[in-house]
């Protein structure tokens, strides 16, 4: 990276891609249980469905830093586990074991065959694995085929072997296929097409009588050698081919998948074919062909049956007729109908996984198999044979799901078309709106940081209380038996059972507050109260301990055999429970220098007496830590000096990754201020010492500490403003990291907090919230975004917020469908009164070309719900929206709208554009349409501009004035080479996106009536997104995946700006372009298209930073670095990490991120998270070389995230 930039970013993924590219069953674990993996971008993640639950959980996700193009398993004959081949853009072939002890994968083969990057001719877009795992062929999109032999050597080791080549000179490659042969030679299919004599053809003749080839090609095992074996004309549009089950389960051979039909083919025998049949309905258009676009074969015992599925999303079921080994019927009938996807999968214990295209993944049961319906069934014996013929058309109804019923939806934000950062709930953390998804099945999400929770309990109490405790009565009871509710003056004791009761017998005083509750040693318990401590025996017994006198208990902390109490004259009483099961006191009292404000005393470690320290926390705004051993009883061991005085403080054991050993746990001393901060620090366990800090900002209330259990491990629940949960994550999919998290609870802001535990609900906490008692879960550590959303019409293109009130207007428009007003037209033509509309969410629109549908959407984001929705007619597409107030109309603020008619997208033409205009009624909740103003070109770009609207109207800029019948045009000046896709201003300036030559800067010069383009760049990006980061930068993405950052030259900037000059007009332009060239500051690849960037915070008292969204999902932020020193660290890990930890796909990391425009001014955060992951000794290596400690480098890396983000 060159280091002489100044201004560097460093780069990290809040959400990776949720979009699945592909996915491939297998047993990976080897423990005889089905797992999915999945490839999301540049990351490989494996899924374990859970049949009991009926759940899908995520096990492992790893970024391979590269594109995943190829994706499958494949297991050795004799073998219990499955291993993954990657194809990617390496040039090599990759072998991956998945460790289930390390939870990691491992690369167990890495062979090179070309070069890097996406290519035509380089080996790494089709793969397919022998069923039988003897050998993979992996082919590229024109000529390059390679055969790897794979076997084991004497040591039972994965062996590969040098690649066989089948390379075919000007031949193009659309499907591929591994033959199910049983043990004899592999063979592998290929739908190809030999361009050869159509590329020397000049008059096109050969073009038109090219022919699509189903090709067999033969690995020869005894000779080691690839033949082509058997090649037959199919149909021109054949796309997919699917394997048939061969060897002693079936036929063998291949389904060819065409425009229309499915056939099934093999060497030496006959061909069938079967009809894709269409939907029938009053608004189908009965001439539109089908295509199948993804399919499934899966084997039970004795039989075979293919899912195949359309572009519609309609599931066929094909099943084959065959006697030794002769196929005599193909038979297909519709089964039921999905989400569209990428890939299906079909697990043994009777689930199907549907990655979908957009929108979220479905996980389905199968309740039957579809063998005993009513669907007709279409079988070969009535259609003709030949695939160069047309087939006659059949037809079927759609219906509701009748053998796949749905369990779990996974969440998914692809495709992400535009997002927000806005706090429209009042929360100390802003929420992300999104739009998302395509058709019908798109929405409008709400997604905030948090762990969701579940509320079990919600009760008024008599009172207001001011603390809760639960309790067991004997050390070995499996739940808890009582609730205790301390109020200002009594204490309320509630039996835990069936039902919750007040209980009056247990030895509790309740006629005072209560200030700490214990279970203590066997089978007592102590009530601590501000005048004494209660010791309630298993005999109902009590022994009290009352105060010197003219003074209070003003804190206490316990465990199981220890009580130390706070008095109000600063002095520190500890007691020690005996053999006899008596509290016996220290006899000295230590005398503290100010008031004591918080104690805290940890567990008892396994297998011993005590808990060696006590924490005490003093209104001087220190916390000492005092040794309880025997010898050396209340001295103090360290102190440390805080910014505010201590509210809490919770001693703890919890698991640390930074000390290499994964069975010890780390002891912490977690400290709440009252100034909001919360502080956690590590205690040495021999010495008192505290070091390693960690602070965090919760909130403007003082911050209450209570130790809770979650997911079987310990967890510190912290009370502020809201709740926030703190707890260790081994391995967090979404960080790619692991380590310590602090994570907000979506729930009500407590004012105290305790765990509970009941056979009902075995791991909750209970809470106080007012004058209510709440008992609640926390369900998904591994989710910290929480997602709601509003259903959407069509796919949404953009979305904008009120300038004043909590309301979001979406324009939403979808080609190739027909609009609501033809529907209904055709509806009330159809002669046999068919009048039923399928619901569009799970069977979309009806489709037409040449048809757009497209509407306005006014939607409520606190409440969730759709206000007003505004159906376009006469085939208008709405692209474009903005929120302009006039200074003609008393600067009232107008929603306006661009829209384009006939539009049609290769090649790009529209008949006319239309700029809508509609006024704002009721706070932003309803649209009231005004007029609308023809334009030649459709609008892409509006913007609000000094009191006028400013409109790119193909490469044109204009502004215009609101008129009574109609706008106003103004100004206009030619800005674009291509036609404009984006406007961003400042005071005078534009910052106009066009779709392939990047940003130009333009002012607009107010006596002259003139745009005067001053800047513009020299790298043509076909720009996506733009922000203003200031008056000079501006940040965007374009669409092959590129994030940057450029800079106008300070002179230019002034130049443009004078207002005595008009040289400016004048000046000569360099080169066909602007007079002066902007400087590239940042240039990254993050892999995905961006769809919006903004400048913005996303922690409460967070410094600004970029947050930008891209299509397939991601949520992504870039954050300035502050000083020299910061850049310096974070590039010489990241230089470390990228020799350590190579990328698992063999990609070179340096490479990758330099995709099209070496990396510049950016730092890769996702890369440098993986720090974490390494091995302790690799740790320690790179944190040598840096001068630095494990810990100190963890806390440094966790702090760029945790400081500005989540």
């Amino acid at each position: 990276m060159a280091t002489t930039s100044n201004m560097f970013m460093y780069s990290l993924s809040l959400l990776p891609p949720s979009a699945i590219t592909q996915a491939c069953l297998g047993t990976f674990s080897g423990k005889r249980q089905q797992e999915i993996v999945i490839a999301q971008g540049s990351r490989l993640t494996l899924l374990r469905p859970d049949a009991t639950a009926a759940k899908v959980h995520t096990v492992l996700s790893h970024d391979v830093f590269g594109i995943i193009r190829c994706l499958s398993s494949f297991r050795l004959a004799g073998s219990l586990k499955d291993y993954i081949i990657v194809g990617s853009d390496s040039g090599r072939i990759t072998i991956l074991e998945y460790i289930p002890a390390q939870n990691r994968f491992n690369r167990v083969h890495l062979e090179t065959f070309g070069k890097s990057g996406v290519r035509r001719v380089i080996p790494g877009q089709y793969l397919a694995c022998d069923p039988k795992g003897r050998a993979c062929f992996i082919a590229s999109v024109e000529k390059n085929k390679l055969v790897y032999v794979l076997n084991r050597n004497a040591q039972a080791e994965l062996t590969i072997s040098s690649p066989l080549e089948a390379h075919r000179p000007h031949t193009l490659v659309y499907a591929l296929a591994a033959l199910d042969v049983g043990y004899e030679n592999p063979i592998f299919a290929c739908l190809e097409v030999d361009y050869g004599e159509s590329d020397q053809d000049p008059t096109g003749k050969a073009f038109e009588e090219i022919e699509k080839q189903l090709v067999y090609y033969e690995l020869d095992l005894g000779l080691n050698h690839v033949v082509r074996k058997w090649s037959e004309p199919v149909a021109r549009s054949s796309n997919l081919l699917f394997s048939v089950a061969g060897g002693t389960d079936g036929p063998s051979g291949v389904l060819v998948c065409s425009e229309d039909s499915v056939s099934y083919k093999h060497m030496n025998r006959s061909t069938h074919r079967v009809p894709i049949p269409r939907r029938k309905g009053v608004c189908e258009d009965p001439n539109r062909r089908r295509m199948i676009i993804s399919g499934v074969m899966h084997k039970m015992r004795g039989a075979f049956f293919f899912l195949l599925q359309s572009e519609d999303g309609d599931l066929f079921k094909v099943t084959l007729e065959y006697e030794n080994g002769e196929v005599n019927k193909l038979k297909i009938k519709y089964f039921d109908t999905v989400a569209i996807s990428t890939s299906l999968c079909i697990l043994k214990s009777g689930f199907l996984f549907v990655a979908a295209e957009g929108g979220d993944h479905q996980f389905y049961q199968f309740e039957k198999l579809g063998d005993d319906d009513e669907e007709a069934e279409f079988t070969s014996d009535n259609y003709t044979n030949d695939m160069l013929e047309e087939v006659k058309p059949e037809y079927f109804k759609p219906r509701p799901l009748e053998n796949l019923v749905l369990v779990e939806s996974l969440p998914s934000l692809n495709p992400m078309l535009d997002a927000k950062v806005e706090n429209l709930s009042d929360d100390d953390a802003p929420q992300i709106y999104a739009l998302c998804g395509q058709g019908a099945r798109s929405s409008f999400r709400v997604m905030r940081h948090g762990l969701e929770t579940t509320e079990i309990v919600a009760s008024e109490l008599p009172g207001i209380p001011n603390a809760v405790w639960t309790t067991k009565i004997r050390a070995d009871d499996e739940y808890d038996a009582y609730i205790i509710l301390s109020f200002t003056n009594g204490t309320l004791v509630l039996s835990i059972g069936e039902t919750v009761e007040e209980v009056t017998d247990t030895g509790f005083l309740s006629s005072a507050a209560t200030i700490a509750v214990q279970q203590l040693g066997e089978d007592s318990l102590i009530q601590v109260h501000p005048k004494g401590i209660r010791h309630i025996h298993a005999d109902k017994r009590v022994d009290e301990w009352p105060v010197p006198q003219h003074r209070t208990i003003v804190a206490a902390s316990t465990n199981a055999r220890q009580v130390a109490v706070a008095l109000s004259s600063g002095e520190i009483v500890y007691f020690e429970l005996g053999f006899d099961g008596q509290l016996a006191e220290y006899e000295e009292k230590k005398e503290m220098s100010g008031n004591v404000t918080a104690l805290s005393l940890g567990e008892i470690p396994e297998g011993r007496l005590r808990s060696s320290f006590l924490a005490v926390g003093c209104d001087d705004s220190t916390v000492r830590v005092l040794s309880l051993d025997p010898d050396s009883t209340l001295e103090s061991k360290s102190v440390q000096a805080l910014t505010s005085p201590p509210s809490s403080l919770c001693i703890m054991y919890m698991p640390d990754t930074s000390t290499g050993s994964t069975t010890k746990d780390t002891l912490y001393l977690h400290i709440g201020l009252f100034s909001g901060v919360y502080l956690r620090t590590v205690l040495d366990t021999v010495t008192g010492e505290l070091t390693d800090t960690r602070t965090r900002f919760l909130g403007l209330k003082q911050v209450r500490l209570f130790k809770v259990m979650c997911e079987g491990k310990p967890a510190i629940l912290a009370l502020s403003l809201k709740p926030w949960l703190g707890y260790t994550q081994a391995g967090a999919a979404s960080t790619g990291g692991q380590g310590f998290m602090l994570t907000p609870l979506i729930y009500e802001g407590l004012e105290w907090g305790w765990t509970f535990s009941s056979e009902q609900c075995p791991e909750g906490m209970v809470g106080i919230q007012g004058q209510n008692l709440r008992i609640f879960t926390i369900e998904n550590l591994a989710q910290s975004v929480q997602q709601e959303s509003v259903p959407l019409s069509y796919t949404p293109r953009k979305m904008l917020k009120h300038p004043d009130y909590p309301v979001f207007y979406t324009i939403e428009a979808d080609a190739n469908t027909l609009a609501p007003i033809t529907r209904q037209k055709l509806i009330s033509e159809a002669a046999n009164g068919e009048t039923e509309e399928l619901p569009p969410d799970v069977f979309g629109y009806p489709r037409a070309e040449g048809h757009w549908a497209s509407c306005i959407r006014v939607i409520d984001p606190i409440s969730k719900e759709t206000l007003q929705k505004i159906e376009l007619e006469e085939n208008e597409a709405a692209f474009s929206i903005a929120a302009v107030n006039f200074e003609s109309q008393d600067n009232e603020t107008f929603l306006v709208v661009g829209t384009a008619k006939d539009l049609q997208l290769t090649p790009r033409k529209a008949s006319c554009g239309y700029i809508h205009i509609y006024r704002f009624d009721n706070n932003g909740r309803e649209l009231e349409f005004i007029h609308k103003t023809q334009t030649p070109d459709p609008p892409m770009a509006l913007l609000a501009f000094q009191g006028r609207l400013l409109a790119g109207i193909g490469k044109n800029l204009r502004i215009y004035e609101l008129g009574m019948k109609q706008l106003l045009r103004k100004a206009q000046g030619v800005v674009a080479s291509t036609f404009i896709t984006g406007l961003q201003t400042q005071g005078s300036r534009i910052i106009v996106s066009d779709a392939q030559e990047s940003v130009t800067y333009v002012v607009y010069k107010y006596q002259d009536n003139a745009f005067v383009p001053f800047c513009d760049d020299m790298v043509p990006r076909y720009t996506t997104c733009t922000t203003m980061v200031d008056y000079e930068t501006t940040a965007g993405g374009d669409k092959f995946g590129n994030l940057w950052i450029v800079r106008c030259p300070q002179k230019a900037s002034d130049e443009a700006d004078d207002v005595s000059g008009n040289y400016l007009i004048q000046e000569k332009q360099y080169l066909q372009g602007a007079p002066n060239r902007l400087n590239l500051m940042a240039h990254f690849y993050p892999q995905d298209i961006p769809t919006s960037i903004q400048k913005t915070q996303l922690v409460g008292g967070g410094r600004d930073l970029l947050v930008w969204t891209g299509l397939m999902g991601t949520i992504g932020i870039l954050v300035p670095f502050v000083g020299r020193e910061e850049v310096d660290f974070f590039q010489t890990l990241e230089g470390h990490l990228r020799q350590e930890d190579p990328p698992l796909a063999g990609r070179d990391h340096l490479i990758y991120r330099s995709y099209y425009v070496p990396v510049k001014g950016v730092i890769d955060g996702d890369l440098c998270e993986r720090y974490t992951l390494l091995s302790y000794d690799k740790r320690q290596k790179i944190a040598a070389e840096l001068d630095r400690s494990v810990r100190e480098m963890d806390r440094k890396i966790a702090d760029m995230r945790s400081r500005v983000a989540f």
